[in-house]
């Protein structure tokens, strides 16, 4: 699927729907941000793990989709990403097309957001950090996070079970996918 992807609108207007990829680590919460904002039954490929580090319940081993309106004429289509290092062999065709992405920050293991942080900058693909606050765990400042990646790029604090929290996140993210996209393009003719 192309960034950019024309659909029928309610209001007439021609509608834009984007594609966002939803990153981070094993456990981080990516199935669960899809879900609590898409607007469709998200579709979800998950399987019991296996192996060393096992958790119960399940591990996304494809992907995740949903989909939200942010407002007539735009949407966002969301493909969570697998966790597990043997599944990122994926990741390339999840991300082609992607206008940016979310990486998903676990408070408790925010080490294992480091790789998708890597994987969309050598890429060049925008991209905003959410920390998933859990209740009854450390917590960390958006301000702290900032510190280890480059500068300007965002991180914002969210409850990936939280619709309104996701929706800020995604908004987030499509503004600051704007400026990026923005500004090479005025880098490339100036």
């Amino acid at each position: 699927m192309n960034a950019v992807q024309p659909t029928a609108t309610r209001a007439g207007e021609p509608p834009m729907t984007l594609k966002v990829v939803v990153a981070g680590g094993f456990g981080a919460g990516k199935t669960t941000l899809v879900g609590a904002v898409s607007e469709i039954r998200p579709l979800r490929t998950e399987a019991e793990p296996s192996g060393p580090g096992a958790r119960t319940g399940g591990t996304t081993v494809a992907m995740d989709y949903g989909r939200i309106t942010l407002k007539d004429g735009l949407a966002l289509c969301l493909f969570g990403t697998p966790g597990q290092d043997r599944f990122w062999f994926l990741w390339d065709d999840l991300a082609h097309g992607a206008l940016g992405a979310v990486v998903l920050a676990d408070t408790r293991r925010l080490p294992d957001c480091f790789p998708a942080v890597d994987y969309f900058e050598d890429r060049e693909i925008p991209f905003v950090v959410a920390v998933n606050c859990f209740g009854g765990v450390r917590s960390h400042q958006g301000d702290d996070i900032a510190e280890a990646l480059d500068p300007g790029t965002p991180v914002v604090l969210c409850d990936a079970r939280d619709r309104e929290a996701v929706r800020d996140v995604l908004v987030s993210l499509v503004e600051y996918a704007g400026r990026q996209h923005a500004a090479r393009l005025l880098a490339a003719v100036g």
